[in-house]
C-alpha cells in the first residue's frame, strides 16, 4: 500500500460502511466517505480525517463525482467499497414497480455505476473492489423479491468484475453479511417485535435463535472481514464469496428443528 493509498466507501455514513471507514482509516488509508445524507457524511468524514462526498450512487454523475474527488485527493484510487443500500419488503405481486426500481437501482445499478467510474483508476492502481451484498442474496427469505434479488445481482456482477478484470490486475470480492447490527437491521427487528410481540432485543434473539453463534453481528466484524478482502493480505483471493453471518447459512433449516427441541428438552 502506497502511503497515500485511497479507498471509496458509498454508503459510508451509518452501520457497516462507517465502521469500515473507521477501520481502513487505521489501516493507513485515505478514505472517501460516499452517502446520500450530508451530516453522517461528513460526521464520519470528520472523524476519520477523509473526505465526504455527498452523492447518490445510482446518479451516474453523482457517483463519478466522488471518484474524481476521491482520485484528486489521494492522487489515485485503491479500493472502492461499494456498501450503499436500501430494501423495500414485499413478495413479488406485493411490490409497486417504484420500489422495486428504487431497492434495484440503489443496490444493483449504484454498485455496477461505482464500478464503472473506478475502475480505470484501480487498473492503474492493481486495486481492490469489496461489495456488500448479504445472505439474501444466497437464500430466499420470506417477503424480500426486490431486496434479496438486487443482493443476488451484486454477487454475480463482483464475480464478473472478478473475472474480467482479474487479467488487469484488479481483485473483487463480496461479503454477505447475515443480521448485523445496523440502522436497517434495528428497523426491521422493531418491525419484528410488533408482529411476534416483545422488544427490538427479543426480536433479534428470536431472528438468531437458528444462528449456530446465537447473535448479531456488529459492523466492526463485518469491517474487519472488508479490510482483509482490500488488503494485500489476501492478494490471491479473487471473486470470493464471502458469508459474515455466524454461521446461518450453513444451516439445514429441515433438520434445525431436532436442535430446537434438543435444547428445550435439556
Amino acid at each position: 500500500m502506497t502511503p497515500q493509498a485511497g479507498a471509496l466507501i458509498t454508503g459510508g455514513g451509518t452501520g457497516i460502511g462507517a465502521a469500515t471507514a473507521r477501520r481502513l482509516a487505521s489501516a493507513g488509508y485515505g478514505v472517501c466517505v460516499s452517502g446520500r445524507r450530508r451530516d453522517p457524511v461528513e460526521q464520519v468524514a470528520a472523524e476519520t480525517g477523509g473526505l465526504a462526498a455527498v452523492a447518490d450512487t445510482a446518479d451516474a454523475d453523482a457517483i463519478a463525482g466522488a471518484v474524481d474527488a476521491a482520485v484528486e485527493r489521494f492522487g489515485g484510487l485503491d479500493v472502492l467499497v461499494c456498501n450503499a443500500g436500501s430494501g423495500a419488503s414485499g413478495a413479488a405481486d406485493e411490490q409497486t414497480p417504484e420500489r422495486w426500481r428504487r431497492v434495484i437501482e440503489t443496490n444493483l445499478t449504484g454498485m455496477f455505476l461505482a464500478c464503472r467510474a473506478a475502475l480505470p483508476h484501480l487498473v492503474e492502481s492493481q486495486g481492490a473492489v469489496v461489495t456488500v451484498a448479504s445472505i439474501a442474496g444466497l437464500r430466499a427469505g420470506p417477503e424480500s423479491a426486490a431486496y434479496g434479488s438486487s443482493k443476488a445481482g451484486m454477487i454475480m456482477l463482483t464475480q464478473s468484475i472478478a473475472l474480467d478484470y482479474g487479467p488487469r490486475g484488479v481483485r473483487a470480492n463480496c461479503v454477505c453479511p447475515g443480521w448485523i447490527r445496523t440502522p436497517m437491521a434495528d428497523a426491521a427487528m422493531d418491525e419484528l417485535a410488533e408482529r411476534a410481540g416483545g422488544d427490538r432485543e427479543s426480536a433479534y434473539v428470536l431472528a438468531n435463535r437458528m444462528v449456530p453463534q446465537r447473535r448479531a453481528g456488529t459492523p466492526e466484524e463485518v469491517a474487519e472481514a472488508i479490510a482483509w478482502l482490500a488488503s494485500p493480505a489476501s492478494s490471491y483471493v479473487n471473486g470470493a464469496v464471502l458469508p459474515v453471518d455466524g454461521g446461518g447459512a450453513i444451516v439445514d433449516i429441515a433438520s434445525a428443528a431436532f436442535e430446537v427441541e434438543r435444547s428445550e428438552t435439556t
